[in-house]
């Protein structure tokens, strides 16, 4: 095909000069015979005059030059091969908060374990130490929700760390109390870790009314100040509004957002992940159904969505978080025993600890079921869902 495009005769003569051409009328093409080293701007020989026979050339001569033959209209066109994939670039890491914003996060952080802070440091001024004052630490741990378990942990270790480092004054005691909290919290602090996967997939489980949605919208512009590209999957397709209410969240921070009109919410989460991976996204975001850990059917369904994600990526998903409302103080601690049993949780977003009396509840999940915090909540704004320190959480639960 074409093959009067490779035909080239070696011994074909230098074309005669041509005057320039012009406004001549237009000559015939003649049949495909016509050698093609003739230009398309030489003039051809009147029709009275025999055509010059061609001379021979030399062996050693060179080669001439011929002009380049234009290529018709049927060319096939070049195919432009597709990138291949790269490995996935080192991760920036976001900057660090300057002091401005950190002395922001903690006064913040401070108001709203307010309530709590105020059961529980009351206590230490001009109290003197002795039976009285456990008792009434007892009655403000368990009023924040610590919890059975955790309060008598912490007062056994104080009564013994009091009496061991002979402490006598009550500021001491409160000094030796703030201690035991961070070492009791301190394995709940763990970062969560990015650029593990390529994609890496989440899945946000949790009850109705915890703050499943907005928490999402949150993390997602946390993730892209850590340079990660992000989809979320509307994998909540029971309760009315919540696609909408995540497509604000997807626009608000410029996120693709894969949702269905009347879908199975696993369908949601493989389309999701296969889009991801086409795409070469970081990170999926996989939005599910609020329910009750007492409603076996529906717990049974997230069980379902966790393996359909996982058929569309070999160990996905690579994170099983839980968003727990810190209001509802032990009730969250039960939450977090049923979710895990249910779906082995890598992780917790507590939400709503402003405003509430209950910031204890740490202490409980710390003791009973040590599932990591990787973020804490307390406020609507986007700054208000930060990283969990316990350090931090403990000075402004017992400054």
């Amino acid at each position: 095909m074409f093959s009067f495009f490779k035909r080239k005769p070696k011994d074909t003569p230098p074309p005669p000069a041509a005057p320039e051409p012009q406004a001549a009328p237009e000559v015939p093409v003649a049949p495909p015979a016509v050698t093609p080293a003739a230009p398309e701007s030489a003039v051809p020989a009147p029709p009275t005059a025999p055509a010059p026979a061609p001379a021979p050339t030399p062996a050693s001569a060179p080669a001439p030059d011929l002009p380049a033959v234009e290529a018709p209209a049927i060319e096939t066109p070049a195919v432009t091969p597709l990138p291949a994939m790269t490995q996935e670039e080192e991760i920036i890491p976001a900057p660090p908060p300057s002091a401005e914003q950190k002395r922001s996060w903690l006064t913040r952080l401070k108001a709203g374990l307010s309530k709590t802070s105020a059961n529980l440091t009351t206590l230490f001024v001009g109290a003197k130490i002795d039976d009285d004052l456990y008792e009434e630490l007892e009655s403000a741990l368990l009023m924040a929700d610590t919890g059975i378990d955790a309060t008598q942990f912490l007062l056994n270790a104080l009564k013994k760390k009091v009496k061991d480092e002979k402490l006598t004054d009550a500021s001491q005691v409160k000094t030796a109390l703030k201690q035991l909290f961070v070492e009791l919290l301190t394995p709940l602090q763990k970062p969560l870790v990015l650029g593990r996967h390529q994609p890496l997939v989440m899945m946000i489980a949790g009850v109705n009314g915890a703050g499943k949605t907005t928490t999402i919208g949150k993390l997602a512009k946390h993730m892209q100040t850590h340079h990660q590209s992000v989809v979320l999957a509307a994998g909540d397709t029971f309760r009315a509004a919540a696609r909408e209410q995540l497509a604000i969240w997807g626009e608000r921070n410029n996120v693709t957002v894969i949702a269905q009109e009347s879908g199975d919410p696993a369908a949601v989460a493989f389309d999701a992940v296969q889009s991801a991976q086409a795409r070469g996204t970081d990170v999926v975001m996989v939005d599910t159904a609020g329910r009750l850990p007492t409603q076996l059917h529906l717990m049974e369904e997230l069980k379902k969505v966790k393996r359909v994600i996982g058929k569309s990526m070999v160990e996905a998903p690579h994170e099983v978080l839980l968003v727990i409302d810190g209001n509802t103080g032990q009730n969250a601690l039960t939450q977090v025993k049923a979710f895990d049993d249910a779906l082995q949780l890598t992780g917790l977003v507590v939400t709503k600890l402003d405003g509430t009396a209950k910031g204890g509840v740490l202490a409980a999940i710390a003791r009973a079921r040590p599932v990591p915090v990787y973020f804490i909540g307390i406020g609507e704004g986007i700054e208000d869902l930060q990283p969990f320190n316990a350090q931090e959480f403990v000075d402004a639960l017992l400054s």
